[in-house]
């Protein structure tokens, strides 16, 4: 694991990068201070808002959640490009597996593979906490972000109603990693 400037853990994008065309700016990701909830609330907002608007015609609950409970419990980590923060990605640890509770980038830094990154970022941390696979869930209708998953190695273990919108129906998918 790396450290930033102020002791805390961070990771370098560039042993993350894996495609010839993400840039190769100065990249981290850092976990995120009580002092970032602005900035986790916005990143949040302005990937969610639109992307959920045009297929579904409803706001997702991680663009409008309040992050400080998640924050004081590290659960929350920053994306940083050129200092700049560009995306996040929420990760809630059970003991038995490390579920992505949230992944969002900045509509103009999408498909530059930030979102890849973070996942990567997932996986090591679930290996980091001594766990065996990484879980998410997402609106069948996401196709984009069901193919980002799959091209992943995320596989689908179920589907279930969404438990506060009728009609809508969420995918489950898990990814099994290395031991340790």
């Amino acid at each position: 694991m790396l450290f930033d400037e102020t002791g805390a853990p961070a990771i370098s994008l560039r042993a993350a990068q894996t495609r010839p065309d993400m840039p190769t700016k100065t990249s981290k990701i850092r976990p995120a201070v009580p002092g970032d909830v602005d900035i986790v609330q916005r990143v949040s907002a302005d990937a969610y808002i639109p992307a959920y608007m045009s297929v579904l015609g409803t706001i997702p609950k991680p663009a409008t959640e309040d992050y400080r409970p998640r924050i004081k419990r590290g659960e929350v980590w920053i994306l940083e490009i050129e200092g700049e923060p560009t995306g996040i990605v929420v990760l809630e640890g059970n003991g038995e597996h490390l579920l992505i509770y949230s992944i969002a980038v900045k509509p103009d830094a999408q498909r530059k593979g930030y979102g890849r990154a973070l996942l990567d970022f997932a996986d090591k941390r679930a290996i980091e906490l001594g766990l065996h696979e990484v879980r998410l869930y997402t609106n069948e209708q996401m196709e984009r972000n069901l193919m980002l998953y799959r091209r992943h190695g995320f596989v689908e273990v179920g589907r279930r109603p969404h438990p506060s919108r009728p009609g809508q129906v969420l995918v489950d998918m898990v990814r099994k990693l290395p031991s340790a």
